[in-house]
């Protein structure tokens, strides 16, 4: 056997074992591999969130249903409308940021008395950094904990997508309160953002006593919110609950020009279910678990605070008016008045509409020891 052909068969048997090692790595998920800044590909963010939270299946592509395109005046629809009937049947999507123990894990959540659920889309930065430090901020409030949640998706194309994900990713690792899916963070997708969350409270956080559900740019007093919430269960009697600005008697707007536009082909009747303004309401972890079974059956409609009065009343229930939630703003009377003096506020639940200047003082203002209304 000569020495060339000796080094022949050890080169071969080299090469077999290099390639089984890096074989057996690139099929090992819990390896760190390849995920690093040149690879930030589906692929690997689907390994690294099934690493990161195990209960999360990645979720296949969800495709464009082109059945809808049989609907009665399907091609005089706007485009907004056409693409929610394309793909208003997908209810899943992958997971950019999670924090699956922001309750303590589903069988402690019980120690989450109030859990606040804020809508925020990505460029938001500076409302979020106001609510965490004021009445966002996660605390014992009259001896319960009050927890935080932002719930977000994507914005953008491109570069600004990516820097827009960097931005959240680096809240994320300061402050661990943001959940994001990779869907488009869009007026029309809030229902969606609702139903994610609801599915993901099913999951991590499904014995929290209640829920705060509401937008970025509302002035929420948290401690309000407590006391009520306690006076509630002391009563006991009932696990229902769905309190916020009422509203009934009103119908689907039929003018392509609106904002809030839902022609006959996405809602047929002429009348919607009781609902309550989704600026901002408050509801019970039990009938947070209600809404989402029956959101199962019921399909998407793009107007949020509607689709979970759809869901109460398919469930047969109903939401209630709370006074001291004013989801179309305070109107503070007579002139020459400051609109932020906090005796007009101290008594309410939720104002909406509110820049995070006027929040952080307003607060302030409220908690201050020497006020005297």
């Amino acid at each position: 056997m000569t020495e060339g052909f000796v080094q022949g068969i050890v080169l071969l048997i080299l090469s077999i074992s290099l390639f089984m090692i890096i074989y057996t790595v690139y099929n090992d998920k819990s390896f760190p591999y390849f995920c690093d800044s040149y690879h930030l590909n589906y692929e690997c963010h689907m390994l690294s969130s099934v690493r990161e939270s195990p209960k999360i299946d990645p979720s296949p592509r969800c495709e464009r249903n082109i059945s809808v395109e049989q609907i009665q005046n399907f091609s005089s629809l706007p485009t907004n409308i056409k693409d929610l009937l394309y793909y208003r049947h997908c209810r899943h999507f992958p997971m950019l940021l999670d924090v699956p123990n922001k309750c303590g894990g589903a069988n402690a959540s019980s120690d989450v008395f109030l859990l606040l659920v804020i809508k925020s889309s990505a460029v938001n930065y500076d409302r979020r950094e106001v609510l965490r430090k004021t009445w966002a901020k996660e605390r014992l409030s009259n001896g319960v904990w009050i927890r935080r949640i932002f719930i977000s998706g994507t914005m953008g194309t491109g570069y600004e997508k990516k820097r827009l994900n960097q931005l959240l990713k680096l809240e994320q690792s300061k402050y661990n309160d943001i959940i994001q899916w990779d869907f488009k963070d869009t007026f029309y997708n809030l229902t969606l953002k609702q139903m994610l969350f609801l599915e993901w409270m099913e999951r991590n956080c499904p014995r929290a006593h209640f829920l705060f559900n509401g937008d970025d740019d509302v002035f929420a007093n948290t401690d309000n919110m407590v006391m009520y919430l306690q006076n509630f269960e002391r009563k006991g009697g009932r696990k229902h609950l769905f309190a916020g600005h009422l509203i009934y008697n009103v119908g689907p707007i039929r003018s392509p020009q609106s904002k809030y536009y839902v022609p006959e082909q996405l809602y047929e009747s002429k009348l919607y279910p009781a609902y309550c303004g989704g600026g901002g309401f408050l509801l019970s972890g039990y009938t947070a678990s209600v809404i989402y079974a029956n959101s199962h059956s019921i399909p998407i409609l793009p107007i949020d605070d509607v689709y979970m009065g759809m869901c109460l009343a398919r469930a047969g229930f109903k939401p209630e008016h709370h006074l001291g939630v004013r989801t179309a703003g305070l109107h503070v009377p007579g002139k020459n008045v400051d609109e932020l003096d906090p005796c007009f506020f101290k008594e309410m639940l939720l104002v909406h509409r509110m820049l995070s200047g006027e929040m952080y003082t307003l607060w302030h203002r409220i908690h201050d020891p020497d006020l005297r209304c």
